[in-house]
């Protein structure tokens, strides 16, 4: 029969309960706090990146009118902006400039990349993108026209079932 002392009975030590740890000195509970605490962290972390990736990718809509009074708030985020085309285009380099209104508000637009097959004057449209840095033009993009009922009622092969 073997009467060498076990190692954790040679190591141990009470703590303030009276209760040993096989290692000696006193029971490390913090271990499972540590751990639940570095969990809320990485969940805390997690949930920040995600609401700022959505507010990145959220891409705010205004009438032109409001999108005018809310110029020093928005400075240079990118948004959406509605309004009618007014007046006519015209080519300025690989861009077109055009204005739209809403509410009697005018704003000039210089738009680069593709204009929708329906783009006219008259109908009303979608612009994304931001304010130029003197804030007197809308740069944008991308453009969306709004289709009327009465579009839709003339043409309805061309609509489908859009909503």
């Amino acid at each position: 029969m073997d009467v060498t002392p076990r190692l954790a009975d040679a190591d141990a030590d009470p703590d303030a309960d009276g209760r040993t740890s096989a290692r000696g000195g006193r029971r490390r509970g913090g271990r499972g706090l540590l751990s639940v605490g570095i969990v809320v962290l990485l969940l805390g972390a997690a949930g920040f990146l995600l609401v700022k990736q959505l507010g990145d990718a959220t891409v705010y809509y205004r009438n032109a009118d409001a999108a005018v009074r809310d110029k020093a708030e928005l400075g240079d985020r990118r948004f959406r902006i509605q309004g009618t085309f007014v007046g006519s285009k015209r080519d300025v380099g690989n861009a077109v400039a055009f204005t739209i209104a809403f509410n009697g508000v005018k704003v000039p637009i210089l738009h680069t990349g593709s204009e929708p097959a329906m783009f006219r004057p008259g109908i009303p449209v979608v612009a994304e993108g931001r304010w130029s840095a003197d804030g007197t033009t809308f740069l944008s993009d991308r453009i969306d026209v709004k289709h009327s009922e009465t579009y839709r009622a003339k043409n309805p092969g061309r609509v489908g079932n859009a909503p």
